[in-house]
Parts: structure tokens; C-alpha cells; sequence
């Protein structure tokens, strides 16, 4: 298959087309200097050879950016020419005044100044031997001579920085937009997760809660028509926060000026703890934290560490008693839940999702989770720097 390349950019188009319009105006302009000077002898020496060579001084200009070298050569050998077939006097530096820009801009620096040793010192040498008449020396004095040929490479000079700068200012400008542009994919990717994390945590607790009390409404249908109903009416609210939960996180989703999620910590986990109860667990908490200790990416971790250890009893460990306990000394928060259940292969291992998940978040904080069997149940121990940052 044949490729095409690419149009080029209309941008691009625009800048080759200034610079060939650039370059054609400063081959018109130094041709035209130079004509006007022939046409200026006082000598009436006037002819159309020295048009032709104002003609090719300024000519050559439109190839000086590719080669600039070359076009600076060119316009020395084209001047020694032009005197040696006896044309009118121009100077020695006005007809490589372009030649000597262009070297300069295209970062020939060096070049255009020997070229303008090499001129201004023929001219010396010629004025000093007495050849010339004095009258066609008086316009093209020494210090005329030196001051053109060093404005012209300063002018040059000065082109090439400027336009080095913007470009570099234009660089700069990218690599900022482009590492915004970065950090913002980064910013977004780590709250799409955090959000995963919040809605697995809230959402799997509750469905685990609802789950338990469905299948006592199921045992009780018949025999006990009250607990039945009891049972079911804990489910419709367990449902009911869930589609909450659900119906608040999209909305923060859709909507860019929504009020965000409120951060819950530890002193949220009482509503855990009676939904665990009411769901046929024992819950014993020992929870010595003061309210100021932990930083609110710490507290958030807590309570999330809390919900996802207390949704894994209820739905793998069939225990009957959990306890927890948090406190925070020498700057650690320690937080430990411990069941007396027989635990599963999902749960037993360390690896469910829902530890992989325990883990990503305390990592974050540069904490550590350890998760494995203890005598008569399982445990799950989290250190985490109470005042650490970062996302929750």
C-alpha cells in the first residue's frame, strides 16, 4: 500500500511563503541600492553590465538560506569581478551587505565577519595606492565601509536571536501544555480509581447487608411473619442507601459543579457498625483516635479499610464476632479487624479483590496492609502515617 504523506500544516504553508516573500524583498532591495548608486556616478559611467551585476547581487540573495556559505563566496568573487571589468564604483561592502545578513542570521557569524575583513582590506589597499580618483572615494570612506558591514552582521545577528527565542518561548509553551495536559490525564485517571474504590467499598457493603437479611426473610417466610418483614424492611434501606450512593456518585460524574461526595472517616463508622449488627454479627470497637490526629486522606483510608474488612466478614467468613480497633500513637495510625470465622479461599488468602484494593489505597499514603489467618479467625492489620497526604 502507498502512503501519502501528510499536508503540511496551514501554518507551515504560511511561514515558507513569508520567507520566500522575505527573501524576494531583500533581493529587490539591495539590486535596487546598488542601481541607484550606478545610476548616481558622477562620472556618467552608467551600463547595462552594471545593472546586470546589481541584478545578480541581488539574485543570489533568494538562495541564501540554504546556503549561506556559498551566497557569501558568490558575492566576494561577483564584486573583485565586477571592479575588474571597470563598472562604476559601488563600494566594497554595499553589494555584499545581504550576503553579509543573510550569513549572520543563518548563524555564519564568523563567515560574514572574515568576509568583511577581507573586503573592508581590499578597499584599504586600493585607496591607499593612489589608483583611484579621491572624487569617487569621498562617499566611501573607511569608517562608512566598517560601520555598514558591522550593522549588517549585527542586524543579522540580532534576527537570528530574536527568532531562536520564540521558537524556544514556543517550545517552552508546549512542553508546559503538553505536562498539563499529563498531569490532568493523571489527576483524572487517580479519581476515576478513587471513585472505583468508594463505589466497591460503599456498594459491595451494602449489597452484602441486604444479602444477609434477604436470605433471613427467606428462612423466616411462614414461621415468622413479622421477622420476615423486618428483614425485608432492612433490605429495602440497604437498597435504598445504595441506589443513593449510586444516584450522588453520577451525578458528580455528569456534572462538573455538582457538589462533591462528602469524605467520611472514623467518626463515620457507626452506621457500619449497626448495619453489620442488625446484618447477625457481634461488633466490638475500640476506637482511641482523636479527632484532630489524622490528616482527611488518612481518616478517609480508615474508614474505607473498615467498611471493605467488615463487608469480606459478612460475606466470606461466617463469624459471628468481630473486633475492631484503631488507635493512633507516635504518629501511626494502627487499625486492626479481627473475626472469628472459618474464612475463604477468596477472603483466607490476602488476595480478593477487595484486600488488592485495601492495599492499592493504603500504598497510596505509604502505608502497608497485612491481611492472613489468625487463631479462631482471620485478621487484617493496617499501619498508615496518621498526617500522610494524597488521595484517599
Amino acid at each position: 500500500m502507498t502512503h501519502r504523506p501528510a499536508p503540511a500544516a496551514p501554518s507551515a504553508k504560511r511561514s515558507r511563503l513569508d520567507a520566500r516573500l522575505s527573501d524576494a524583498g531583500l533581493a529587490v532591495a539591495v539590486a535596487l541600492v546598488i542601481s541607484v548608486v550606478i545610476a548616481a556616478d558622477p562620472v556618467g559611467r552608467s551600463s547595462l553590465g552594471g545593472y546586470l551585476c546589481a541584478a545578480g547581487f541581488g539574485g543570489v540573495l533568494l538562495l541564501r538560506r540554504r546556503f549561506p556559505r556559498l551566497i557569501l563566496a558568490v558575492t566576494i568573487v561577483g564584486i573583485f569581478a565586477y571592479y575588474t571589468a571597470g563598472f562604476p564604483p559601488i563600494g566594497m561592502v554595499l553589494p555584499a551587505v545581504g550576503a553579509l545578513y543573510s550569513a549572520a542570521e543563518m548563524r555564519r557569524t564568523a563567515w560574514a565577519v572574515g568576509a568583511a575583513a577581507v573586503l573592508i582590506a581590499v578597499a584599504s589597499f586600493f585607496r591607499m595606492d593612489g589608483s583611484e580618483p579621491a572624487g569617487q572615494l569621498n562617499g566611501y570612506t573607511f569608517v562608512t565601509e566598517l560601520a555598514l558591514a558591522a550593522a549588517a552582521i549585527a542586524l543579522g545577528a540580532a534576527v537570528r536571536l530574536t527568532r531562536e527565542a520564540r521558537e524556544r518561548s514556543a517550545q517552552i509553551a508546549d512542553l508546559t501544555a503538553a505536562e498539563e495536559a499529563h498531569a490532568a490525564d493523571a489527576r483524572m485517571h487517580a479519581e476515576r480509581v478513587r471513585i472505583a474504590r468508594d463505589l466497591h467499598d460503599t456498594i459491595g457493603h451494602t449489597l452484602s447487608v441486604a444479602s444477609l437479611h434477604a436470605g433471613v426473610a427467606a428462612e423466616a417466610t411462614g414461621r415468622d411473619d413479622e421477622a420476615a418483614r423486618t428483614a425485608l424492611d432492612r433490605v429495602r434501606a440497604a437498597m435504598s442507601d445504595a441506589l443513593r450512593e449510586l444516584r450522588r456518585t453520577v451525578k458528580v460524574l455528569r456534572d462538573d459543579t455538582a457538589t462533591p461526595m462528602p469524605v467520611l472517616g472514623l467518626a463515620a463508622l457507626d452506621p457500619l457498625f449497626a448495619a453489620a449488627r442488625e446484618a447477625g454479627l457481634h461488633v466490638e470497637t475500640e476506637l482511641d483516635v482523636a479527632s484532630d490526629a489524622l490528616s482527611p486522606a488518612v481518616d478517609a483510608t480508615a474508614y474505607r479499610t473498615v467498611q471493605e474488612a467488615l463487608t469480606n466478614v459478612l460475606r466470606h467468613a461466617d463469624a459471628t464476632t468481630v473486633h475492631v480497633t484503631a488507635r493512633a500513637e507516635h504518629g501511626l495510625l494502627a487499625l486492626r479487624i479481627v473475626d472469628d470465622g472459618q474464612g475463604s479461599a477468596a477472603s483466607g488468602s490476602g488476595t480478593g479483590a477487595g484486600i488488592r484494593g485495601m492495599r492499592e489505597r493504603v500504598a497510596l499514603l505509604g502505608g502497608t496492609v497485612t491481611a492472613r489467618a489468625a487463631p479462631g479467625g482471620f485478621a487484617v492489620t493496617v499501619e498508615i502515617p496518621a498526617q500522610a497526604g494524597g488521595e484517599a
